[in-house]
């Protein structure tokens, strides 16, 4: 794999969760020679500090200071990679630099705002780079990826909650739904995917099926879907029976783990494609 010219020098902007350590992993492993990091109070998991040459602290909101990191040192690709708690999104300390963005726009979803990111950061001499820069390899190809062999009617399941998914997606309501027999038992929205499967496994009791899908014309420098062990542990204790997620649009984050946790815990996952 070869390293994107812009990034000799990378900037992390480092959300909760594994993503941003296998970023920063592979982003060694292909030649990166320096990554600066922006980390977000009650959100990054300081150990990050351990894996990047540099380290700053934000409150979610402060755009300004991010840029002005990213300009002082230097950097001119950056990526996105985590997510941010809901909670902390509706509560917001907006620096002026955020306010004023906010304030231009029409609509608010993870899209426009970050896509408004992205036009600030470009301001800065900083380009977003897809979220899926050095881990091309864990976007899985479609077809069985672990676990028991998908049966005829959870494969029925899976075709219907795709094709739900991706209409729900295309309305930017959420990228996940959870299925059985037919029947739609939860839709992500703002809430995230592991409430989601929560609230439709309590519903399916036991045999349910989660597809969690790409949005059309997805973005891929944000918002990119992704399913880690966590997702599995969720999925187990919800009483998901098949996770099928969309293929080469999926980020599987510790892909080898991720495999055998579904094997263990006797879970289908699947790659599916239009």
């Amino acid at each position: 794999m070869t390293t994107p010219a812009s990034t000799a020098d990378l900037g992390l902007i480092a959300g909760n969760g594994r993503y941003p350590f296998l970023l920063a992993e592979a982003a060694r492993a292909a030649g990166v020679k320096r990554i600066v990091a922006v980390g977000f109070t009650d959100e990054t998991n300081p150990d990050l500090a351990k894996l990047v040459d540099e380290m700053t602290w934000l409150r979610v909101g402060q755009l300004g200071k991010l840029c002005d990191f990213f300009a002082k040192q230097k950097v001119h690709g950056a990526i996105m990679a985590g997510q941010i708690a809901p909670s902390n999104l509706f509560n917001l300390r907006p620096d002026l630099k955020a306010l004023l963005l906010l304030a231009k726009l029409k609509e608010r979803n993870a899209e426009s705002i970050f896509g408004a990111i992205a036009d600030e950061l470009a301001k800065v001499d900083v380009t977003l780079l897809p979220a899926t820069t050095y881990l091309e390899d864990s976007l899985p190809e479609a077809g069985h990826i672990a676990g028991p062999k998908l049966g005829r009617h959870a494969s029925l399941d899976v075709e219907f909650g795709f094709k739900i998914a991706k209409e729900t997606s295309r309305l930017d309501i959420g990228q996940s739904v959870v299925v059985k027999k037919g029947t739609v038992l939860a839709v992500e929205a703002f809430e995230g995917t592991d409430v989601t499967m929560r609230r439709g496994g309590q519903l399916g009791r036991g045999g349910a099926v989660l597809v969690k899908v790409s949005k059309p014309n997805q973005d891929f420098r944000f918002d990119v879907p992704v399913i880690g062990l966590r997702t599995l542990d969720t999925a187990a204790e919800a009483g998901i029976a098949v996770i099928a997620c969309e293929a080469k649009k999926t980020l599987l984050l510790d892909k080898e783990q991720v495999m055998e946790s579904a094997r263990q815990k006797k879970i289908t996952l699947v790659a599916v494609s239009e």
